[in-house]
């Protein structure tokens, strides 16, 4: 795990997601990236590029006023602006600096809707990548993880390369993995055949009888106590209609902990 991008946003305590990151980074001697997107509206050719240069230098200097609040710890931070749709500028950066191994960020980039817990921008990220993504609550401080619950509702891998990131921070911090797999309506046999992969990474299996998979980490997260969930991005995965839509309300999910999003580049 060499590189981690972490977007700001307009939210005040983005300083606080940047913290998290570089006390997370330092573990694993990684260099972090922070980026900042910024779009300009349609103008006469001149006007336009004037506006460009002088809004992409506002947002430099954003970025570097949210850096001056953290304290580094010898870590590496380079600055990244794209103008133009979030997406198409993680790519890019994925591109540029040859592979971005995890993106750590806020569930909201702003405060504008506490109700929520992804906003908008952050739920496009996770719906809409296949990079491995740590979000972190606000104002979460960075302690060492002891214990990941990972939770699923079918416990087949196609991928493999999908459990780099857990496996990565499991050998980082020595820490233990406790699978949970949640029997939902109309689950199949197939579903409760658990890949030796996770078996391989973990200390313990629970079955759980749900409803819905979140239900089934709602009543077993007390009892538990991770200090990260883990749950996977994928079409038949954990919350899977979640992840049909950008936003998610903390009445659909709501975590105390970071929350690692698994997924995986395609060949």
């Amino acid at each position: 795990m060499k590189n981690i991008l972490v977007p700001i946003g307009t939210s005040t305590e983005s300083h606080e997601t940047l913290q998290y990151a570089v006390d997370f980074a330092k573990n694993f001697d990684a260099t972090i990236y922070v980026m900042e997107i910024f779009n300009v509206k349609s103008a006469g050719a001149g006007s336009l590029a004037n506006a460009t240069d002088k809004i992409e230098k506002n947002s430099r200097e954003q970025l570097l006023d949210v850096v001056s609040k953290v304290d580094k710890k010898g870590t590496e931070i380079k600055i990244a602006t794209y103008q133009g749709d979030i997406i198409e500028g993680l790519k890019k950066i994925d591109k540029q600096f040859l592979g971005i191994d995890l993106i750590v960020m806020a569930p909201r980039s702003n405060d504008i809707n506490e109700s929520n817990y992804l906003g908008n921008t952050s739920g496009k990220i996770i719906k809409q990548t296949d990079i491995p993504t740590l979000i972190v609550p606000k104002g979460y401080v960075f302690k060492p993880v002891t214990s990941i619950l990972t939770a699923f509702k079918s416990g087949i891998l196609k991928r493999k390369r999908i459990l780099n990131p857990l496996i990565t921070i499991k050998k980082q911090f020595n820490c233990t993995v406790n699978l949970l797999l949640v029997k939902t309506p109309g689950y199949t046999d197939d579903d409760l055949k658990v890949d030796t992969a996770l078996l391989d990474i973990s200390s313990k299996m629970t079955l759980s009888e749900n409803a819905t998979t979140y239900l089934g980490v709602l009543e077993h997260f007390l009892t538990k106590q991770p200090d990260m969930l883990c749950v996977f991005r994928r079409k038949r995965g954990f919350f899977k209609k979640l992840w049909e839509k950008n936003t998610i309300a903390k009445s659909e999910f709501f975590a105390p902990v970071p929350v690692l999003v698994l997924s995986v580049k395609k060949d």
